[in-house]
């Protein structure tokens, strides 16, 4: 059995991940923490998510001694802040811990993108350049042999799931950017109450136009730049994401078809839609991205949909243990 610790448990990801850890036949949970100083600590994840009352009844422990919890357990989760998993990181990977950070903190490999779109200046190069991108369907045989494992962001997992299929087969004009529009529930924004994302207040709109910082995380792994914008959607959780694309000279429905098919293939949490496009609800709560398409003329329009919590954060977490450890991508998530 794998011990196997969360930091930053009480937030929506630290509670489902916490939820996976109890289900999963190969781990055992030996912790649940939060910073020193948050007003969650001492509480029981319980009381902080009456949804696992009656099956996780831990308490949420201030994070002081990072040495003692790192030697005390063999696997960790930080559903961290950026700044915060930046640090933490080092430390647990100093103690021989694998690492699954769910943070932006380790994605790109980009002299001054954290300065630039994080605002604070990277101090562990050497990280940065042995973390593996934790895009499940794309970065297995990476995954399989890194020690630390950077997540995805909800957005770019989304994405990238409907875009790389046609890049990898050639199928996309070259000179025509990707057009993204995608729509995140408000637990995108944590769970801390702010005006922004009270539902009295929420109404669907776009933000971070032009200036996005998971637009050049996007970009960085595709290889080609994207115009993406996002919009915030006054429903809880799920994100719905609509890739206007130019095809290239001469490129068919049919191709379009088949490179779907082939990159999927095997790859249990993508489900291929042939005769509707996704919705959210078909998603939410569960750890599949459904993808479905449309040509016309020399356009194709591909719509993924996810439940942002889970394959675009937590679930996607898990899958990326389940590959690095050899067990069935799927086990403690469905």
């Amino acid at each position: 059995m794998l011990k196997t610790t969360i930091i930053g448990a009480s937030g929506y990801t630290g509670a489902e991940l916490a939820l996976m850890v109890h289900k999963h036949p190969r781990l055992t949970l030996s912790g649940l923490y939060v910073s020193a100083n948050s007003v969650d600590a001492g509480k029981s994840i319980s009381q902080l998510h009456p949804k696992l009352a009656g099956v996780i009844s831990e308490p949420v422990q201030p994070l002081k001694d990072v040495t003692a919890v790192a030697k005390a357990c063999d696997v960790v989760f930080l559903a961290t802040a950026h700044e915060v998993s930046h640090d933490l990181a080092f430390q647990f990977l100093e103690q021989g811990c694998q690492v699954f950070d769910l943070s932006g903190a380790f994605r790109v490999k980009r002299e001054g993108f954290y300065s630039e779109f994080y605002g604070f200046e990277h101090q562990y190069e050497h990280l940065l350049d042995n973390a593996s991108y934790g895009l499940a369907e794309w970065n297995a045989q990476e995954i399989k042999q890194a020690q630390l494992v950077a997540v995805p962001g909800c957005y770019p997992t989304a994405s990238q799931l409907a875009i790389k299929p046609l890049i990898e087969a050639q199928l996309l004009d070259t000179v025509q950017w990707p057009i993204i529009n995608a729509t995140s529930g408000v637990s995108g924004a944590g769970r801390k109450a702010t005006l922004t994302n009270s539902f009295c207040e929420v109404s669907l709109q776009p933000y971070g136009v032009f200036n996005h910082r998971h637009q050049p995380e996007i970009a960085s792994h595709l290889g080609r730049d994207v115009i993406f914008t996002p919009h915030l959607g006054n429903f809880k959780r799920g994100i719905l994401a609509t890739v206007t694309m130019k095809l290239a000279s001469g490129a068919t429905e049919q191709q379009v078809a088949t490179a779907f098919a082939k990159a999927y293939e095997g790859k249990p949490a993508v489900r291929l839609l042939e005769s509707t496009l996704p919705s959210i609800q078909n998603v939410e709560n569960s750890p599949f991205c459904d993808i479905g398409w449309k040509v016309q003329g020399e356009h194709v329009i591909v719509v993924s949909a996810i439940d942002n919590l889970l394959k675009g954060a937590s679930s996607q977490a898990m899958q990326c243990l389940n590959i690095h450890y050899g067990f069935p991508e799927l086990t403690a998530l469905i």
